[in-house]
């Protein structure tokens, strides 16, 4: 594969930056377009050599720093994220699909061969491999940056902390936090909702709970979370096994967090 056509990489003037698409739903590129202003004041400062949603000019690595989108679920996807990588400076993995392989990863969890079947016309056309799973599965990765999109203010301080060769400043915490500072009702102790809040990393801003729904987890697990204590609070609230197991198979289905738990519960459902 050939990445790029003309032009200059690191070292040369302004920093270069470079926003790859793999198995995804362009979500995560479409945040950054949605910075607007703030992408405005960045192209001032970094030469976007290569993102081919927002212009067809690409510019010929290295690059300084390469954004990933979506999650790796071919041969060629192998092959491509390693020669990314190779001409990569930095890395960074954004979304759902490419820090833990999106909710295609539910094919992780079924026969891949079965669904190619049931599904199309011409089976013997489709060639992909049996588990969808994120780009750093396979090639070194700097930093993950949840979200499904990840949020455009976390997104832009993870650029401009890898352009500046510092570590990104975004919070570990739980959505419970986020809570707390909106100043929300607990929807899990007030009305009883199952709620991923207290496992999921912080960056939604509470947005469901803030209309009382209960977090579905889209932000990904957070540090350390306790899976398993949660579990038992949603079955002990009435939720069956089944319902619990769906609760963690949704956006980070594989996420190791999530998938062991909802592993450990499926063989005891």
């Amino acid at each position: 594969m050939s990445i790029g056509t003309a032009g200059t990489g690191i070292g040369a003037g302004r920093p270069t930056l470079a926003v790859w698409k793999f198995a995804s739903c362009d979500g995560c590129q479409l945040s950054l377009l949605d910075c607007e202003q703030e992408l405005l004041a960045l192209a001032a400062d970094v030469e976007v050599a290569y993102f081919l949603e927002a212009s067809s000019a690409t510019v010929q690595g290295p690059y300084d720093l390469s954004i990933i989108e979506g999650s790796i679920t071919t041969e060629h996807d192998v092959e491509r994220i390693h020669q990314i990588r190779a001409q990569s400076r930095h890395m960074v993995s954004v979304g759902a699909c490419a820090t833990a392989g999106g909710i295609q990863a539910l094919r992780n969890f079924a026969d891949v061969d079965e669904f190619v079947s049931l599904v199309y016309a011409s089976p013997e056309y489709i060639s992909t491999l049996a588990r969808s799973t994120p780009p750093g599965d396979h090639v070194r990765i700097d930093f993950e940056l949840q979200g499904c999109p990840p949020n455009k203010g976390q997104l832009l301080e993870v650029i401009g902390a890898f352009l500046r060769d510092r570590r990104p400043a975004i919070a570990a915490h739980s959505v419970c936090m986020e809570c707390k500072r909106r100043g929300n009702v607990c929807v899990m102790v007030a009305h009883g909702t199952p709620c991923l809040g207290p496992v999921t990393h912080a960056g939604c801003g509470a947005l469901c709970p803030s209309y009382d729904r209960g977090c579905y987890g889209c932000f990904g697990p957070m540090e350390s979370p306790n899976t398993g204590s949660l579990a038992g609070w949603f079955e002990g609230h009435g939720a069956a096994g089944a319902d619990v197991v769906r609760m963690y198979r949704l956006l980070y289905a594989g996420a190791a967090p999530f998938r062991e738990e909802s592993e450990a519960r499926e063989r005891h459902a």
